[in-house]
């Protein structure tokens, strides 16, 4: 009997709230390092709260056992490999707006599908490719790189989703063997440990007003993974992919109300091909089956 019944509608609750959390983490690492918080110094706080808060919620329901692996090099491996991408992405926020970072990050749906044929070697078909290709042409007219934007942020954006495929392959395959807990856990703490390595050239005094919204964003941080997690367990993949780009609205909305930054056409229409694009590569692995053809 599976460990949770299937429900759609709750599926799709549970990635709308999701979606908004992470749109609200994003929306408070904006404002760190706008402030001239480094983004290192808002990975160190934000991943040793995690990595602090993990151990001690488990011990108080008796579950630390979830923590064990057989494979922690490659855990702490990971996890400082990971921190390049919160470091691009949130570095890239001090000057790009909320909703034209978070368009070009949808890339990573793009990435994973190529990533998977390398690495996993699963097959991928001409329809999975040529929705690709859509999707980084639409990555490209969102970028506008003969606009006035700053392309280097742009970039930035994109290496960060290119690490978070890397990171989300990887850790599709430790998986099989540890529990998600763990690699959230050793996700943080290999952030955390890098990202203190450089703190002594990098920090800067903490007011009470950063401290409260470090600690907001480390608790928004871990309530948006759960509930994304949650989504997919709850419901299925190919329904639930059109709410993930729910996250766009959100970004829009807080950009405009908090920064009053009004997305450009360009990124509306690099936005559309994008999320076009996401959907259907979502639609043929739903389709797709261990001896299918993808046509």
């Amino acid at each position: 009997m599976a460990r949770y019944q299937n429900n759609n509608l709750l599926g799709i609750g549970l990635m709308l709230l999701a979606t908004l959390l992470f749109a609200f983490m994003d929306a408070i690492a904006k404002w760190l390092v706008s402030a001239n918080v480094s983004a290192i110094q808002v990975i160190a706080v934000r991943s040793w709260m995690i990595t602090l808060f993990i151990p001690l919620m488990l011990f108080a329901r008796g579950e630390l056992q979830q923590l064990y692996t057989r494979q922690p090099a490659h855990h702490l491996a990971r996890g400082m490999i990971g921190f390049l991408a919160p470091l691009c992405f949130f570095s890239a926020l001090k000057t790009l707006p909320l909703a034209d970072a978070s368009v070009i990050f949808f890339s990573a749906a793009f990435i994973l599908t190529a990533a998977s044929a390398l690495f996993l070697k699963e097959r991928v078909g001409i329809h999975r490719w040529s929705a690709v290709v859509i999707g980084f042409i639409g990555v490209v007219i969102a970028m506008n790189p003969t606009g006035s934007g700053d392309l280097s942020a742009y970039l930035m954006v994109l290496a960060a989703a290119m690490i978070y495929s890397l990171i989300f392959i990887w850790g599709k395959k430790l998986s099989h063997d540890d529990s998600i807990i763990a690699l959230v856990f050793s996700m943080n703490l290999g952030m955390g440990l890098v990202a203190s390595a450089f703190l002594p050239w990098v920090w800067v005094p903490i007011t009470a007003q950063m401290l409260g919204k470090l600690t907001l964003m480390a608790v928004v941080a871990m309530a948006a993974h759960y509930t994304f997690a949650a989504a997919f367990v709850r419901a299925e993949i190919s329904v639930l992919a059109p709410f993930e780009y729910t996250m766009l609205l959100w970004t829009v909305a807080i950009g405009y109300l908090v920064w009053s930054d009004v997305p450009t056409t360009e990124m509306w229409t690099g936005a559309a091909l994008i999320i076009t694009a996401g959907i259907y590569v979502a639609h043929r692995e739903a389709l797709r089956r261990p001896n299918s053809e993808d046509l």
